[in-house]
């Protein structure tokens, strides 16, 4: 059996078994440590903190966020940024959705050194950027994730999925995909919690005993198209399936999972 056939073999096995009773039982506490927060059943709540005069060099800066003048923290949410996004997509400012799905994804990591911006400040540089954000947006529109997510993979130097996933979230939250689930976002952690589960039922089925396979297919970072479809497949399945405990809100949307899976950690 080749090493993708037991990756295939993994899926199949997770796409059953979906999440650990451990992990339930951690999302359960979490829940009950933030229902208030999220009350409605998503995180749009979800604050990030950052500091705007870390950000003088990029533009065009999103009216709605902070001045970069300021020299203090500021703070802006999920709901915040979606509204950002949504009024850049009805006027085709491709790169304010990206400023604002970026800082919000950086938040305050990073940009002691500059780190955050100046790559930032590469990536708006880069030839191709605005085919590529209009490209991602119209494969959304008309195909749906998985398509938008195969459009800017490996397209643009270190604009990478841990941030251009964010970007296709919360053009999701306004842009409905012709097909399939929303985007969600898809970073080193979720990796991680993902490359657990897969890790433990590869071992249980004897499919990937020393867990090497998992660490191939859940690397820490630039996931092909087809495991980003994969990762989508899970967590839609698995936001029933944690719905179903009791103990999570029936209504909530599966980026309500994303955000807490983020957050949580069990053994």
């Amino acid at each position: 059996m080749s090493r993708q056939d037991r990756a295939d073999a993994v899926d199949r096995e997770m796409a059953g078994a979906l999440l650990p009773a451990a992990a339930l039982l951690a999302l359960g506490r979490w829940w009950n440590e933030n229902a208030v927060r999220y009350a409605d059943g998503t995180p749009g709540a979800h604050t990030v903190r950052y500091t705007p005069g870390r950000w003088a060099q990029i533009t065009p800066w999103p009216l709605a966020l902070a001045p970069t003048s300021l020299t203090g923290d500021a703070g802006v949410s999920r709901a915040e940024v979606t509204s950002i996004v949504a009024d850049a997509l009805r006027r085709e400012a491709f790169r304010e959705a990206l400023v604002a799905t970026y800082v919000w994804g950086k938040g305050k990591r990073g940009t002691p050194r500059g780190s955050g911006p100046a790559t930032l400040h590469r990536i708006l540089d880069a030839d191709g950027l605005d085919a590529a954000l209009a490209a991602a947006v119209t494969a959304l529109g008309d195909h749906g994730s998985p398509e938008a997510y195969a459009t800017l993979h490996q397209r643009i130097p270190e604009f990478g999925p841990s941030f251009f996933t964010k970007f296709l979230y919360f053009t999701g939250q306004t842009l409905r995909p012709a097909h399939g689930p929303r985007p969600l976002i898809l970073d080193r952690v979720l990796s991680l919690q993902l490359r657990s589960i897969a890790t433990a039922v590869g071992r249980e089925t004897g499919h990937d005993p020393d867990g090497t396979v998992a660490a191939w297919v859940w690397a820490d970072w630039n996931w092909s198209p087809h495991r980003y479809q994969i990762y989508l497949s899970f967590m839609h399945a698995a936001a029933h399936q944690v719905a179903d405990t009791g103990t999570w809100p029936s209504n909530a949307a599966p980026d309500l999972l994303e955000c807490a899976l983020f957050n949580t950690t069990w053994e």
